[in-house]
C-alpha cells in the first residue's frame, strides 16, 4: 500500500516532481563539475604556469653561499668561479619525483666580444638538448620550452639537433639592433681561450634584460672559455605542492623534523621536498626555490580551489531553497488527502516517510542525470580553460550523492514542518470564521 501511494503521488504530481528532480539535476551537475575540476586542478594550474619559466634554481654550494653572505646576485653565471657537472644533469630525472620535473636547461654566461670590437654577455645553454637518461628513458631539454613565451621576430629557435647548430647563435632584439645584425650574418665571437664564427640563426624577443644577451649552444661558449663539461647554474621547472606548515618547517632546517614528518613531507611534492633531493643528486649544489614564482602558484591555485567552492556551494544553496519551494507547493495541493489520512488514524511518522520517499526518489533521478551533466560541465572547463580532459574522480561520486540528499533533506524541512501542523478538521471542513 505504501509503495502504491508513492507510485500514485508520483504520477499525480509528475510536473512538479519533473521540476524538482530539474533543480536538483543542476545543483549536482554544478557540484559534480566543480569538484572534479577543483581535485584535478592542481596539475593543471602547475602545468599552465610552467610555461611561464622555471620555479627551481640550482647553482654550486660554493657560489651560493658567497651569494646569501655579500647579497651577490649571478646573473646566469657570469660572476661565478665555481660550476657543476654538465654529464649530472641526467640526475634530475632520477631523484623521488623525477616525474614532476618537466623541463630544465643549464647556463654558463660570460662576456664576449663581437667582430672584435662591442663586448655582449653571451649564454651557453640548452635549446632542444636530447638527452639518454640513466633510468634508459630519453627526453629533450631546454630553454625552447622554459622560455617559450620568447617571440622569435626574425628567423628561428636554434635547433640543437641540426649538425650545423654548434656554430649558431640568437640575438636579443636590442643587441641585434646595436650589433646591426639580422638572420643568417656571420658573427666572430671572442672568449679568454679562442675566436669562434657563429651565423645567427633567430632574433628573439624577451621582453627585458634578455635581449640585450645572445644566446649559444652550451658547446660553443665552453669552447670559448675552456670550461669543457661545467655549468654555473641550472633552472628547473617542476610541478609542486603549494606549501604547506610542514614545509615550511622543513625548508627552514629538514633534520629538526621527526621521522613521521619528514617522510611526509619527503614525499609530497613541496618545492622545499624537490630542492633537497636535486641537492642529494646533484655533487655539491644548492637548489632554491623561485620564491616569486613558487608563491604564485600556491595562491593562484588556493584562489581557484577557493571559487570553485563557492559556487558549488552556493549551487546547492539555490538548490535547497528551489525544492523547499516545490516540496512546500506540493504538500499545500495534496493538504486535503494528508488531512484525510491523519483523519483516519494515520501518524506523522508514516506520512512524513511518504513524503520523503517521493522526493527521494526524484532527487535520486535528478541526482544521477546531474552527475553526467556535470561530468560534462568539467569536460567543457577542461578543455576550453586547460586545454585538455578533466579526469573523473571515484571519490566524487559518495560526495555527490551525500551533498544532495542534505540538501533535499534540508529543502524538504519547511514542508515537512507544514505537515505536521497540519490540522485534519480545519482542511477538511475549513477554518472556522
Amino acid at each position: 500500500m505504501f509503495f502504491r501511494m508513492v507510485r500514485g503521488a508520483l504520477i499525480r504530481q509528475r510536473g512538479k516532481m519533473l521540476l524538482i528532480a530539474f533543480t536538483i539535476a543542476l545543483g549536482a551537475s554544478l557540484a559534480t563539475a566543480m569538484l572534479n575540476t577543483m581535485l584535478d586542478v592542481g596539475d593543471k594550474v602547475n602545468e599552465e604556469l610552467k610555461t611561464y619559466g622555471a620555479n627551481i634554481t640550482v647553482k654550486p654550494k660554493d657560489s651560493s653561499l658567497l651569494a646569501d653572505l655579500y647579497s651577490v646576485e649571478e646573473d646566469g653565471g657570469a660572476l661565478s668561479t665555481s660550476y657543476l657537472a654538465e654529464d649530472e644533469l641526467g640526475k634530475l630525472k632520477t631523484i623521488f619525483w623525477a616525474f614532476n620535473i618537466v623541463d630544465f636547461a643549464p647556463f654558463l654566461e660570460r662576456q664576449v666580444t663581437v667582430n672584435g670590437s662591442q663586448t655582449a654577455a653571451a649564454v651557453g645553454t640548452w635549446f632542444n638538448h636530447h638527452l639518454d637518461l640513466p633510468t634508459g628513458e630519453s627526453l629533450d631539454a631546454g630553454v625552447t620550452g622554459l622560455r617559450s613565451w620568447w617571440e622569435i621576430s626574425e628567423g628561428a629557435w636554434l635547433d640543437e639537433q641540426n649538425t650545423t647548430a654548434d656554430h649558431e647563435i640568437m640575438l636579443g632584439k636590442s643587441l641585434a639592433e646595436s650589433l646591426g645584425a639580422k638572420v643568417g650574418d656571420q658573427l666572430t665571437l671572442g672568449g679568454s681561450e679562442k675566436e669562434l664564427t657563429a651565423t645567427v640563426t633567430g632574433i628573439y624577443d624577451a621582453g627585458g634584460d634578455e635581449d640585450d644577451k645572445l644566446f649559444a649552444g652550451l658547446d660553443l661558449v665552453q669552447e670559448l672559455f675552456d670550461l669543457d663539461g661545467k655549468v654555473a647554474s641550472i633552472e628547473v621547472s617542476a610541478l609542486t605542492t603549494p606549501d604547506n606548515e610542514l614545509a615550511e618547517r622543513a625548508a627552514r632546517n629538514p633534520a629538526a623534523l621527526s621521522a613521521a614528518d619528514y617522510e611526509t613531507w619527503y614525499c609530497t611534492a613541496y618545492v622545499s621536498a624537490i630542492c633537497y633531493q636535486i641537492q642529494e643528486a646533484i655533487t655539491n649544489s644548492a637548489a632554491s626555490a623561485v620564491r616569486q614564482v613558487a608563491d604564485s602558484e600556491g595562491a593562484i591555485l588556493d584562489k581557484t580551489k577557493l571559487l570553485m567552492l563557492l559556487i558549488t556551494i552556493l549551487s546547492l544553496v539555490g538548490a535547497a531553497l528551489g525544492i523547499s519551494n516545490l516540496v512546500t507547493a506540493s504538500v499545500m495541493e495534496r493538504s486535503q488527502e494528508l488531512g484525510l489520512l491523519k483523519a483516519i488514524g494515520a501518524f506523522d511518522g508514516p506520512i512524513t516517510a511518504l513524503i520523503m520517499t517521493e522526493v527521494l526518489i526524484t532527487a535520486l533521478v535528478g541526482g544521477v542525470a546531474g552527475y553526467f551533466m556535470g561530468f560534462g560541465f568539467a569536460q567543457l572547463i577542461g578543455r576550453s580553460v586547460f586545454g585538455s580532459a578533466i579526469e573523473m574522480k571515484v571519490m566524487v561520486i559518495p560526495i555527490v550523492a551525500l551533498l544532495i540528499a542534505l540538501v533535499t533533506i534540508a529543502g524538504s524541512l519547511p514542508a515537512i514542518r507544514m505537515v505536521l501542523r497540519l490540522d485534519p478538521a480545519e482542511v477538511l471542513h475549513g477554518s472556522k470564521a
